[in-house]
């Protein structure tokens, strides 16, 4: 009873299943001699009424305290408890409420602002009728992949794939993961999720049109663990998968790929990774490139082969699967496992942690946002039932299921939904192997006996250790697998048999309660559940009637399934609630009928499967009738039992696999642009056709950007085009012009010089420069004015000395100005656009470099930067409702109406929506205006910068350390040569520029005072997601001259004197 944690327990127990006192004994139990009594009170209703073992006890022994004044004391200390948890709950339930109300009117609000904007009538489907399978992007996925029904069937679907050879990427970070022998239960980390994925893995490279599989995960080299878990690459073995394996190569198969990141010599909990993820992202950006070269040379006839679609599992993996979605311009899946936003639920509920305490021990608010941003970059989110669909992801602003429906079926109806986008929800329940599973057709009536050929095998001793606890071990046999936990209801199944004669009669009863060596040693709740089942054992004098062994192993568990097949019995899970219902497959496949509770995914069980009933799990009485009928009814019971291994296959791996590669097929193929081929291999346009064109015609006449034209007025969405004949020989034109110049360093040998304006337009010389660097130093120091920039510029510059002359280090600049005001910083700094190898501007959304002739002093852009980033960019129906936004923030704040928040259409271009904020002090911080778009299934990344004045809105996979990830990816440039300086504070996407290979260094003194403005309305603190312990970050000291940034540098390695 150390620390009373188990008292809190069970009264809640107590108050979620007791009822309330009644009006006409109340008086007579909270009132004797005319005054409350505490000891009467609790006596009646809690020791007598509720069946309570440990609280019976404290019960027992305050009533053997010989004081009088003492007894009641303690009796009065425990009651009050129990009032004043009451109080907490009814307040918690409150709060609750009140956070549901706010979320609903939200959702209705943002709905209603969502269908004004999209105008047109709307359809029956929209109107809230369920609407057929459609992809994200219009085209009917009903009948591209039957379902399996026969072996017949799966070679006719096997033969289909043949001569596909796709290359698929899992990411799985937390725990320890390994093909053989998984340590499953080592700690709370390394639990079903790494089976799941290792399995799915393996039978992903089993499949027909899957060339290879790369599960990345964490390399952990620690003395802790195994050294298994250090190794960089694990083949996993694949099974025949039926024969239906494509010829093999060399790097065939299905492999675990650990990326070195966070703490090299410790094995950390998934709370503490966090900060480690850009290190991840970029480790595994490395391996995917290296891969996709190698695929390349195999399969891809010399040109790389990119990933069909990149996996995250769980939320730190779906943060990682993002960003390297967004890097390699290719489809993101999800699933989510176990969700942060219901486990927020149920432990404020719970009342014993407060949210920020919460957010302190899990990091919750960090895992929130991770699972939003997955919503946000997911073509497709897997599920396991339609449970998790119904009553977690519908909690989360990015995914509404009545939007979702209208959004769905406008685009089957190729209507535009003015940039909003919803993931598609896909349930596809977990596989399992079942082929090594022969199901028990003998009995004890009529035991098949042995001969010479195949003598009897012996019984397992798992057999002997449950059948000692019956008289009569030939009844059938009810079966319940689950640890002793108030949730999977044991006590109401063990009630229900005791008080049904006729099932007592006919059939026996095995409960499978995890292991135990003593009662006393097991945790108060699962010790009080154990007692609870004792105790009515002997109530209903169950002797001989239910086994509850005390040990058994995992390899023991098939033949449990296997003693209640022969003895014709039932598989019962009456939990209150079961998520997914794994058992209940197991059972099925061993020829078990099944009694399921009715609440989460058992309903989507049985309705594939149809081998049993469900039931109310608080209804004692229906448990017993859907037994009784059961194991009385042998002809219902053949049935169920035939049904199940004739559906059960539906659970299979390979129709998983099935299902899962019909999701990919259905998204639309994506890929870095610059690779396309002249030949018309690649098929699929952009979304937005018109989007870039208008960039192309400038870029492809001369190939620079001019100053005047940087704003060209129309985001793209909607532009009407020529006519199509004539727009079509051109527009091929143009890109031929612009994949000219986009190939890169020319093959040629000519020296360096500066190369004629005619060259520009069909070869790009050696252009672009950074790419011959030793290092490349990125300014993205956000500095609360244009001179403050300059003279931080001059600082690094001179800290780079002769290396900076001799062109072993370039530099970039990122920030969140404009070009314009680019130019206008070179030249009040006196700089040559030519200082400068890139520039990134406008936050990231957009990407210059400088003309190689430094006499005109124009910029050129990278078109296939815009291909890159403008994935469910919202175009003209964002700008519209970010305009409704700003105006709106001036109607509720404003007492004058002073504006607040304006359009900056000067500043804005066709990927940033620019807006000037006015009065920083009172507009919302980010997070509420991110979630304000979310609701509305529009998905772009807000950025407050410039101290505050300014407000970016860019594509959602779109940033300033992206655009640094796609330096590497366009030209090559490996990310550790990168060295990123920063102030101690900066814009609201400081985060993203700490963290990763790259090397940091941190300018003391240099953006500070946005600390307090930017930064203090976040949902987590920075320490949740940069690791400042990290070797790769510096800090200069607080004076930051030249000689102090010389210093940091040398501190990292990078410079000698």
């Amino acid at each position: 009873m150390a620390g009373n944690d188990w008292i809190n327990s069970y009264l809640e127990a107590i108050l979620d299943v007791g009822p309330g006192l009644e009006d006409a004994k109340s008086s007579l139990l909270l009132r004797e001699r005319g005054r409350f009594s505490p000891t009467r009170y609790f006596v009646e209703e809690v020791i007598t009424g509720y069946d309570e073992t440990d609280l019976h006890r404290s019960w027992v022994r305050a009533a053997a305290t010989r004081s009088p004044q003492e007894r009641n004391t303690r009796l009065e200390n425990l009651c009050w408890r129990i009032w004043n948890l009451a109080r907490q709950k009814k307040q918690l339930e409150g709060e609750a409420v009140q956070r549901m109300a706010k979320r609903r009117l939200e959702r209705e609000r943002g709905r209603r602002e969502a269908t004004a904007d999209m105008s047109e009538d709307l359809s029956e489907g929209e109107k809230g009728d369920m609407v057929t399978d459609v992809s994200p992007h219009g085209n009917s996925t009903r009948g591209r992949l039957p379902k399996i029904s026969s072996v017949d069937a799966m070679e006719t679907w096997a033969s289909s794939q043949k001569g596909k050879k796709l290359y698929i990427v899992l990411i799985s970070l937390h725990g320890l993961i390994r093909g053989e022998n998984m340590e499953l239960g080592r700690d709370s980390d390394t639990g079903g999720q790494v089976k799941y994925v290792v399995e799915l893995a393996r039978a992903l490279g089993s499949m027909p049109g899957v060339y290879r599989v790369d599960l990345l995960t964490r390399q952990v080299s620690s003395p802790d663990v195994d050294w298994s878990y250090g190794e960089p690459t694990e083949m996993l073995t694949t099974g025949n998968a039926d024969g239906f394996i494509d010829d093999l190569g060399e790097s065939s198969g299905a492999y675990i790929i650990r990326i070195p990141f966070g703490p090299r010599d410790k094995y950390i909990p998934k709370e503490l990774l966090w900060p480690h993820i850009p290190e991840f992202v970029d480790g595994a950006l490395n391996h995917i490139i290296q891969m996709s070269k190698v695929l390349g040379e195999q399969i891809g006839c010399g040109r790389p082969v990119w990933p069909v679609a990149i996996h995250g599992h769980y939320a730190d993996a779906g943060d990682s699967a993002a960003l390297l979605s967004g890097a390699l311009n290719v489809p993101m899946l999800f699933t989510g496992h176990s969700l942060g936003r219901d486990k927020l639920e149920q432990l404020l509920k719970q009342g014993r942690l407060s949210r920020d305490e919460i957010n302190t021990t899990y990091k919750i608010m960090r895992r929130i946002e991770a699972e939003e941003l997955s919503l946000d970059a997911s073509e497709v989110v897997i599920t396991s039932t339609r449970q998790e669909i119904d009553e977690q992801w519908r909690l989360y602003d990015g995914f509404d299921p009545i939007l979702e429906r209208k959004l769905r079926a406008r685009i089957k109806r190729n209507v535009s939904c003015y940039g909003r986008f919803m993931p598609r929800m896909a349930v596809i329940p977990p596989g399992m192997e079942f082929h090594h599973i022969i199901p028990q057709d003998g009995d004890f009536e009529g035991e098949t006996e042995g001969n010479e050929d195949r003598p009897t095998s012996p019984d397992p001793p798992i057999w002997s250790e449950i059948m000692r606890f019956f008289t009569n071990p030939r009844k059938p046999m009810i079966l319940a697998l689950a640890r002793p936990d108030p949730k999977k209801n044991i006590t109401t199944l063990v009630k229900a048999f005791g008080e049904c004669r006729p099932l007592r009669e006919l059939a026996n009863l095995t409960l499978i309660m995890g292991n135990r060596d003593g009662i006393d040693e097991m945790s108060g709740t699962n010790a009080s559940v154990l007692l609870s089942v004792l105790k009515l054992i002997d109530k209903y004098d169950l002797y001989g009637q239910v086994a509850y062994p005390k040990h058994h192993k995992q390899s023991d568990v098939p033949d449990i399934y296997r003693l209640a097949a022969k003895t014709k019995g039932v598989f019962v899970n009456p939990a209150f609630i079961e998520p997914f219902g794994l058992t209940l497959i197991e059972a099925s496949a061993y020829g078990l009928p099944i009694v399921a509770t009715k609440n989460g995914g058992p309903v989507d069980i049985h309705r594939v499967l149809d081998n049993g009933l469900l039931v109310d799990p608080h209804d004692q009485q229906s448990i017993a009738d859907a037994l009784l009928k059961l194991v009385a009814d042998k002809q219902l019971w053949a049935k169920c039992r035939q049904n199940g291994l004739k559906n059960i296959h539906l659970f299979s791996w390979p129709e998983h696999c099935k299902t899962y590669l019909s999701r990919i097929a259905s998204c639309k193929p994506r890929h870095p642009q610059w690779q396309r081929n002249g030949d018309g291999a690649e098929t699929s346009e952009s979304d937005s056709p018109g989007d870039s064109l208008r960039d192309i015609q400038d870029l492809s006449l001369n190939l620079r950007f001019s100053l005047e034209g940087e704003k060209n007025g129309s985001s793209g969405i909607d532009n009407s085009l020529e006519s199509e004949g004539n727009a079509s020989d051109r527009r091929n034109k143009l890109e031929n012009a612009v994949l000219a110049w986009s190939k890169g360093i020319s093959k040629d040998t000519r020296k360096g010089g500066v190369s004629e304006k005619a060259d520009q337009s069909t070869s790009a010389g050696k252009f672009p420069p950074l790419r011959r660097r030793k290092h490349l130093f990125v300014i993205a120091v956000d500095c609360d004015s244009i001179m403050g920039l300059t003279e931080t510029t001059r600082k690094i510059f001179k800290s780079a000395g002769k290396d900076r002359t001799e062109g072993s280090i370039g530099f970039i600049l990122s920030t969140s100005l404009t070009i314009s005001e680019i130019r206008s910083f070179l030249a009040s700094g006196c700089f040559n656009p030519n200082d400068f190898d890139a520039y990134i501007c406008n936050s990231g959304s957009d990407l210059y470099y400088p003309s190689q002739n430094s006499e005109d002093g124009a910029f050129v852009v990278d078109f296939y930067y815009h291909s890159h980033i403008e994935y469910r960019w919202g175009g003209e129906g964002l700008r519209k409702t970010l305009v409704r936004w700003a105006a709106s923030i001036t109607e509720r704040k404003a007492e004058d109406k002073e504006t607040i928040v304006t359009a900056a259409e000067q500043l804005s271009t066709d990927y940033c929506y620019a807006f000037k904020v006015l009065k920083p002090g009172m507009v919302p911080p980010v997070k509420d205006l991110r979630k304000l778009l979310r609701i509305q299934a529009l998905r772009c990344h807000v950025i407050y910068c410039q101290n505050g004045t300014r407000l970016n809105v860019i594509p959602v996979l779109a940033s300033r350390s992206q655009a640094l990830r796609y330096l590497y990816v366009r030209w090559g440039i490996e990310l550790s040569k990168f060295v990123v300086f920063v102030g101690e504070c900066g814009d609201t996407d400081y985060e993203g520029l700490l963290g990763g290979l790259h090397k940091s260094v941190v300018l003391k003194g240099v953006g500070s005072s946005a600390t307090s403005q930017l930064h203090a309305n976040r949902n987590y603190p920075l320490s949740d997601v940069i690791p400042f312990d990290s070797p790769n970050i510096v800090e200069t000291s607080t004076e930051c001259s030249s000689d102090d940034i010389q210093a940091s540098l040398e501190n990292l390695g990078l410079l000698k004197r």
